[in-house]
């Protein structure tokens, strides 16, 4: 795998770049599909799907069509799928840009306590309880 350059410093030679071309030319783009991304993630894991199921707590057939391309998960379902596939930060923030939805921001309460539990390398039920505790929506739907 590639190493891949900060977003601060691509900005800051896009930003000084005399044309977007210069900047387009060179290999700094990264054009990465979901279902790509989930696959590595999955993979480099040792992973089954059905780890992530378990993990994630999401519907097999959803899950199975996100891997797939046939679905797009939405914010909490994204995070919920990073909790199965043992994301880091990091990878939970790229995960949630390549979905197309905001990603976790530590000056909203319930974000930051969902970063705190991921950055402590909790499961998704640590960070449900932990959501519940504080007052703050959990990840898992109560009736679900």
């Amino acid at each position: 795998m590639t190493v891949e350059r900060l977003t601060e410093d691509l900005l800051e030679r896009l930003l000084t770049a005399d044309s977007p071309e210069e900047y387009l030319d060179c290999d700094y783009l990264v054009d990465q599909e979901l279902v790509d991304y989930l696959e590595q993630l999955r993979r480099e894991r040792g992973l089954k799907k059905a780890d992530v199921i378990r993990g994630s707590a999401l519907n097999s057939t959803f899950v199975y069509d996100i891997f797939n391309g046939k679905s797009k998960p939405g914010r909490n379902n994204a995070i919920m799928l990073a909790f199965g596939l043992h994301c880091s930060l990091r990878e939970t923030q790229r995960l949630l840009r390549l979905v197309g939805v905001a990603e976790l921001w530590p000056k909203n309460r319930r974000d930051a306590i969902i970063i705190w539990c991921i950055n402590q390398g909790d499961d998704l039920t640590a960070c449900d309880e932990e959501l519940w505790r504080l007052g703050e929506e959990t990840l898992v739907d109560p009736e679900s």
